[in-house]
C-alpha cells in the first residue's frame, strides 16, 4: 500500500518517541508539513493523500536531522513568535514563548503612559523578535536593535524587511550600549544571556549542540551580562523610563537586589511566565 500523510505521521511519531524525541508528534507534523507546504490542520484534511518518493525522501532527510536532535525550528527554518513568522538560523536564539512577556511589557508601559512615539532599545537582539513585534504593534516607535554578531543582525533586518517594519528599526553591531553616546530611550528590552557556564553541558542538546553559546552564557554565576546592563541601563533611559528584562528560574530575588542596589531606578516588579516563575523584571528610571 502507499504510503498517506496520516500513516507516514503515526510511523515518524512512533520513531521518533522510541528515541526519546520530545513532542514526536508535534515534530513529526511540523516536519512533514514543512516539506509538503502544508500547515497543521491541512494535513490532516489531506490525510489520507499518498505521498510520492521525492516527498518520502525529503521527509526522511528532515527525520534524521530531528534525530540528531536538531531543533525542528532550524529544520524548518521558521519559528512563530507574537504571531508572526519569524525565519531563525543556528546563528541565533531561537525565540520563546516567555520572552512574548517583553513584548507585553512594552505595551503595558506604551498604555500606561500615553507614549506615542516612543523609543525603544532591544539590546541583544538575535533574531529581531522583540524589535519587530514591538515595531508592528506600536507603528509610531523607532526602535535600535543591537548585538555582537553580524550573522544575527543580517537575519534580524530580513525579519523586519518580512514584516515591513524595517524602516523604522535602526540595526547596529554593537557590545551592550558601547557606541550609543548620549541617545536616550523610553525603553529598554532584553534577553540576556543567563545560563551558569557550569551548567551549560547540562543544556538539552538541541540547544546545547545547536543554538549559539553567546547568546546563552552568562558567566560563571549566569549574572554577568544582567549585572552590566542594570548597571548601564540607566544612563540611556529618560527620568521615568523602564528595563524589560529577562531572566532565569530562580534568579528574581538576586537580580531584584541588584537593580535596588545601583539606586538608580524608583521602583521594580516582576511578571511571571506561563510557569508561574519570575521570568521579567521591570525596573523604572529615577
Amino acid at each position: 500500500m502507499p504510503e498517506t500523510v496520516l500513516s507516514l505521521l503515526r510511523r515518524a511519531a512512533d520513531h521518533l518517541k522510541n528515541h526519546h524525541i520530545s513532542e514526536p508528534r508535534a515534530s513529526a507534523e511540523l516536519l512533514l508539513g514543512h516539506v509538503l507546504g502544508l500547515d497543521r490542520l491541512a494535513l490532516y484534511l489531506n490525510a489520507e493523500r499518498p505521498l510520492e518518493a521525492e516527498e518520502l525522501e525529503g521527509f526522511s532527510r528532515c527525520l534524521e536531522r530531528r534525530l540528531r536532535r536538531e531543533p525542528v525550528q532550524f529544520i524548518t527554518g521558521t519559528q512563530e513568535f507574537w504571531s508572526l513568522a519569524l525565519t531563525v538560523t543556528p546563528d541565533v536564539l531561537i525565540p520563546r514563548p516567555e520572552t512574548e512577556l517583553l513584548v507585553e511589557a512594552l505595551l503595558d508601559f506604551a498604555r500606561e503612559t500615553g507614549a506615542r512615539q516612543m523609543r525603544l532599545m532591544d539590546v541583544g537582539t538575535g533574531s529581531g523578535a522583540i524589535a519587530v513585534a514591538a515595531a508592528r504593534e506600536l507603528p509610531k516607535a523607532v526602535v535600535v536593535a543591537g548585538d555582537l554578531s553580524l550573522a544575527a543582525l543580517k537575519l534580524a533586518r530580513d525579519n523586519a524587511r518580512r514584516h515591513q517594519v524595517s524602516e523604522r528599526i535602526l540595526f547596529l553591531c554593537m557590545d551592550l550600549f558601547c557606541g550609543l553616546g548620549r541617545t536616550l530611550f523610553d525603553a529598554v528590552v532584553t534577553n540576556p544571556p543567563y545560563v551558569k557556564s557550569s551548567d551549560f553541558s547540562l543544556l538539552p542538546r538541541e540547544i546545547r549542540d545547536y543554538e549559539p553559546r553567546y547568546a546563552l552564557d552568562g558567566g560563571e554565576d549566569g549574572l554577568q551580562t544582567i549585572r552590566a546592563i542594570i548597571d548601564q541601563a540607566p544612563d540611556f533611559l529618560r527620568s521615568g523610563g523602564i528595563l524589560a528584562l529577562e531572566m532565569g528560574a530562580g534568579q528574581a530575588e538576586v537580580v531584584g537586589a541588584l537593580v535596588s542596589r545601583t539606586n538608580r531606578y524608583r521602583g521594580q516588579h516582576m511578571l511571571k511566565d506561563y510557569s508561574a516563575i519570575d521570568r521579567v523584571l521591570i525596573a523604572q528610571r529615577r
